[in-house]
């Protein structure tokens, strides 16, 4: 299934795409897509629903695709390439940092330049959504902790992020950098999450190319992983890494963004995304 929430941001409704590329309300079923909607019992009542009895909807808005979500867990130097782009060694374990949940937005909702950024940059990712409460899991039992996967921009802002002291989590999180959707595809629908391509252009020149197959360490294992120090809850985000083509590594000057550009990214078969760039908002 492909699941998704529309309407005005904190007013969305959930929502389903059917077969013919239909939205189809679910908000008489559901009062919104997040926590215990998410676990395996609720998806299975789902797929158990007509879609044709269900209204059509035309949204204005795709809203975020989870609701609410408890925690926006990051992964970083997940991919070798992107390791050596910054200059870094990969990692002998998986980096984690927490994206505040403030920065959660749709999928085609305008990004905000921080105030007083120069060196604001994009991220494609696969993100794992968690179905079922995830705690000391084994990593051949993970992936049946998980509800689904969508596409994450983890926009970060990089002197912020390394330049300003302490941990990662400062030039993650401004609002609207942590752009989630359209759509959360249900795991059924992706039986190998580690061969999916991934994308991102900037004002229609190609940015990022790459595939989750060269993750240093994969979903199943990042799940356990993370499992053995946080309990994960129905409706947690992990954003497991980018490939290489970030602007801080692009040579032989960085590129950042500024306001007035647009992105647009997306993973093979989870959908697109596409956001402009605007000045920050008081």
């Amino acid at each position: 299934m492909k699941l998704l929430r529309h309407g005005p941001a904190g007013a969305e409704k959930p929502a389903i795409l059917d077969a013919e590329g239909k939205i189809r309300d679910l908000s008489g079923i559901l009062s919104d897509l997040g926590g215990e909607a998410l676990s395996d019992a609720s998806l299975d009542r789902l797929r158990q629903i007509g879609l044709s009895t269900l209204p059509v909807v035309d949204p204005q808005r795709i809203g975020a695709c989870v609701s609410r979500p408890g925690k926006f867990i990051c992964v970083g130097l997940n991919y070798a390439d992107h390791a050596k782009e910054t200059g870094k060694a990969p990692p002998e374990e998986p980096i984690l940092f927490m994206k505040a949940t403030n920065a959660v937005v749709g999928p085609n909702d305008d990004v905000e330049i921080p105030r007083g950024s120069l060196k604001t940059d994009w991220e494609v990712e696969l993100g794992v959504v968690i179905g079922t409460r995830a705690k000391y899991v084994t990593e051949a039992e993970a992936l049946s902790h998980v509800a689904g996967y969508c596409v994450v921009n983890d926009v970060s802002e990089r002197a912020f992020q390394s330049e300003r002291g302490g941990q990662w989590t400062k030039g993650k999180s401004h609002d609207t950098f942590g752009p989630i959707g359209p759509w959360l595809v249900t795991r059924d629908e992706v039986p190998d999450p580690q061969n999916l391509s991934l994308w991102l252009d900037v004002d229609g020149v190609r940015r990022q190319t790459g595939n989750t197959n060269t993750m240093i360490f994969g979903v199943a294992h990042l799940v356990s992983y993370i499992s053995q120090f946080m309990t994960l809850e129905p409706g947690d985000i992990i954003a497991t890494g980018t490939p290489p083509g970030v602007g801080m590594g692009i040579k032989p000057e960085p590129v950042f963004l500024r306001a007035g550009q647009v992105m647009t990214l997306g993973i093979e078969g989870l959908g697109e995304q596409k956001q402009t760039t605007v000045e920050s908002r008081a």
